[in-house]
């Protein structure tokens, strides 16, 4: 897996990841960055979020929350996809849901080896790999993958983050916006490891993103509601995390 040559404004996604932990992408910004790594059929990998299972470890009781799961190694030579395997995350870093090994819907096959995802995680590579220090740059990286929808309805909101504000326990995280239907608000917001306010946005168009040093900053989302209650509505995300092996 050979890296391609990268448009001039890979240093403005870096910059502001560097100096404040956190930066926001316009989707022009994000759609030209993965066009080097072979992003296609964006249409058809957005359909696949019709296909997700419903959550059903929400320690809340909620029932809004659909999603599929997968890990994988990804290096310089290779992205290979692991067994299945359930997501653990510890109460340190999910008191709402951690503590236990949740065993989710796997992605799809043909998903898990879209070209839109896969230039996820080439670029994704490329930034990390830039952005962490030598003596502490793993040859391979150890990555998840979560789709989610969050479904609103009237008189129930869905929570994109039910945890509240949080770190994932990882070294970074990208939220790349596939489709928001009917819904209103859901605003990003990031706070320092102070949990004072940092930053505030809201993705709202596909291929919108939001990428986290999950070392230096929490981050979080506010509640969907529906615009019109009468409707379907619904947030679409691809999570996609690096941490060492």
């Amino acid at each position: 897996m050979n890296d391609t040559s990268l448009p001039a404004d890979l240093a403005g996604v870096e910059s502001p990841l560097e100096q404040d932990g956190f930066a926001c992408l316009h989707a022009s910004t994000t759609r030209a960055l993965l066009q080097p790594y072979g992003l296609a059929d964006w249409a058809g990998f957005a359909a696949s979020w019709n296909r997700l299972g419903l959550d059903r470890y929400m320690a809340d009781g909620g029932r809004y929350r659909r999603r599929r799961h997968a890990t994988y190694t990804v290096s310089a030579e290779a992205i290979e996809r692991k067994k299945h395997q359930p997501h653990y995350q510890s109460r340190d870093y999910n008191e709402l849901n951690g503590g236990i090994e949740r065993w989710f819907r796997p992605v799809e096959t043909t998903i898990g080896t879209h070209p839109a995802l896969i230039a996820v995680l080439r670029l994704m590579r490329r930034l990390v790999t830039d952005l962490t220090p030598p003596d502490r740059r793993p040859d391979v990286w150890h990555v998840e993958i979560h789709q989610f929808r969050i479904e609103a309805r009237a008189g129930e909101p869905g929570e994109p983050t039910p945890e509240g504000l949080h770190r994932d326990g990882v070294d970074w995280v990208l939220v790349l916006m596939i489709q928001r239907e009917n819904v209103a608000s859901g605003e990003t917001t990031i706070h320092d490891l102070h949990r004072h306010p940092v930053g505030h946005f809201t993705l709202t168009d596909p291929l919108d993103a939001a990428l986290v040093d999950d070392n230096r900053v929490y981050h979080g989302v506010t509640a969907v509601r529906p615009i019109d209650p009468a409707r379907p509505a619904w947030r679409d995300v691809l999570v996609v995390t690096f941490r060492h092996q």
